[in-house]
């Protein structure tokens, strides 16, 4: 329980408020009085029915689908709290839409990245607390101190947990180059093997498996990744890895996106399970029975008291 310094106010828009109230138990606060809708012709309507003057704020909120209609909700939110002189605003960001547009791929593409984090720190912030962005280098579009944590110190136990000590026929597969540091991390802290699947994306959501690095014959396999979006990655990987012998699938990642054709794919794939993180909130069509869900609501309830206590948050996961 926090019981010092200046107030602490946790706030919840439109995108997880369910989390929200997970965090709030935590911290053993309650979730702050707000309302945030729609206009009539679409416009974002937030009230605040509470006074934040001087207070600590940290407002919550996964700008994931409808992407646009929930990131314009925080930044009004950040706004409200801004002119309603907040001491500090802290954006809790769990899952961070446009982070995968963190470069220009081709002419003339948008670094959407950059401009998300300019406009968070334009509208009011004055630091953000986030999980995973999909690239690391992310933190430093932010003219603002971010914190990062990550999802793989929350996942790894299940695992440890799952196949006990004897471990000789696990592996650790990362499903492309990209998230080989990822993966790698998650091996090093099961003390087991790392395999890569090679692959390439000839247009977006759209993936090839052209080679597999590492042998998986006779392994229980488990896929590592920050998101899953179309669950073309993951899927592809898993029947490229079930072709070359791979005893069982399982897969897991932080961020289940789960769009378009990803349900229907993760059903009709070779994965046994796949371990989710609630940084996104999954509706109840989306639960099947293969998705099984951990909570970041304790991570992020510790972040939020080392933030307000002025402690570090590096040492979370030392």
């Amino acid at each position: 329980m926090i019981t010092h310094g200046k107030n602490i106010k946790i706030f919840s828009a439109n995108s997880n408020p369910d989390l929200t109230a997970k965090i709030a138990e935590k911290l053993e606060l309650p979730v702050g009085k707000s309302s945030v809708g729609m206009f009539s012709d679409g416009e974002i309507s937030v009230n605040i029915y509470e006074t934040v003057r001087g207070s600590d704020v940290f407002v919550v909120q996964s700008t994931c689908d409808p992407v646009n209609d929930h990131l314009m909700e925080l930044l009004l939110m950040i706004d409200a709290f801004r002119r309603a002189s907040a001491g500090r605003i802290t954006a809790v960001i769990p899952y961070m839409g446009y982070a995968r547009q963190d470069r220009k791929a081709k002419a003339r593409d948008p670094i959407s990245a950059k401009l998300v984090a300019d406009l968070i720190a334009t509208a009011g912030a004055d630091r953000v607390l986030t999980m995973d962005l999909h690239a690391p280098q992310i933190q430093g579009f932010f003219n603002i101190p971010v914190d990062h944590l990550l999802g793989v110190p929350i996942l790894a136990p299940y695992y440890a947990k799952k196949f006990g000590r004897e471990r000789d026929d696990v592996i650790v597969v990362s499903p492309d180059l990209g998230s080989v540091t990822r993966a790698r991390t998650f091996a090093q802290r099961l003390n087991i093997p790392l395999a890569i699947v090679d692959k390439r994306r000839p247009k977006a959501n759209v993936s090839e498996v052209m080679n597999v690095i590492g042998d998986v014959k006779d392994k229980n396999v488990i896929l590592v990744d920050d998101m899953i979006d179309t669950a073309g990655t993951i899927t592809q990987g898993a029947h490229a890895l079930m072709e070359r012998g791979a005893k069982a699938i399982y897969a897991c990642c932080t961020h289940p996106v789960l769009s378009g054709p990803a349900i229907e794919r993760i059903a009709a794939s070779p994965i046994s399970e796949l371990l989710v993180l609630d940084t996104i909130a999954l509706p109840p069509e989306k639960r099947i029975d293969k998705i099984l869900i951990k909570s970041v609501a304790p991570v992020f309830a510790e972040a939020i008291e080392r933030i307000y206590g002025d402690l570090s948050v590096s040492t979370l996961f030392v």
